[in-house]
């Protein structure tokens, strides 16, 4: 069966459907004919598992063990029940540093934040949490694209560097100087276009367009 009619029996986005098989978890089988992906039952119930799994919030690198059969459901319900537990702490200590700030009921020129920042980092190193952890998981996923681009950037730039390099060291040995300003400017367009596929590559990541499986 086709995308469309998987998206509909599962209840799952295309997007969604295409984000688990590029992180391993769904691997439909190929039409020898056309070289499309063919999805069948088997694909409709491992998507549904996926979509049960997420809704409950386990991560993708669990669900992936488990797929793998490295963890049993067991397995991956007891960890996540560890987290779920921490995470019922912290909510309960936002909850009552919360109320008692709704009961001292004054101005926000007239909160002094700093005893209650005390004593949130003292129940921080107890190990409660009260940070944004879907703006860390953001900052994470910045680090890969960055990188990645940085580094074929840096390689495209000392290339070029280096044909003009030789260019000027040995004149009578190097290419046309025609051929080389085409090559250099064609590096630099290589360049531009890494960096344009990282500003919108950090646009989606921005407008949560990763996270759209997270809904599942």
């Amino acid at each position: 069966m086709k995308i469309n009619e998987v998206e509909a029996l599962a209840g799952i986005t295309k997007k969604n459907i295409r984000f688990y098989e590029e992180q391993g978890l769904l691997s439909p089988r190929r039409n020898s004919e056309n070289g499309y992906r063919d999805y069948g039952d088997e694909e409709v119930r491992i998507l549904r598992q996926i979509k049960l799994l997420r809704k409950l919030g386990l991560p993708i690198e669990e669900i992936r063990k488990m797929r793998q059969g490295t963890h049993t459901v067991a397995d991956g319900m007891r960890r996540h029940l560890v987290s779920l537990e921490r995470e019922r702490q912290n909510v309960t200590e936002a909850i009552a540093l919360c109320r008692s700030l709704q009961e001292r009921d004054i101005p926000l020129d007239a909160l002094e934040a700093g005893e209650i920042l005390d004593r949130m980092e003292e129940l921080e190193r107890s190990g409660a949490s009260f940070q944004n952890r879907q703006k860390q998981d953001y900052r994470v996923r910045y680090v890969a694209p960055v990188l990645v681009a940085v580094l074929m950037i840096g390689l495209l730039l000392a290339v070029a560097g280096l044909m003009v390099w030789g260019c000027v060291t040995d004149a009578d040995s190097a290419p046309p100087l025609a051929l080389v300003g085409v090559l250099t400017v064609i590096l630099l367009a290589i360049a531009a276009g890494i960096v344009l596929a990282l500003v919108q590559r950090i646009r989606e990541i921005g407008k949560g367009e990763m996270d759209d499986a997270k809904k599942y």
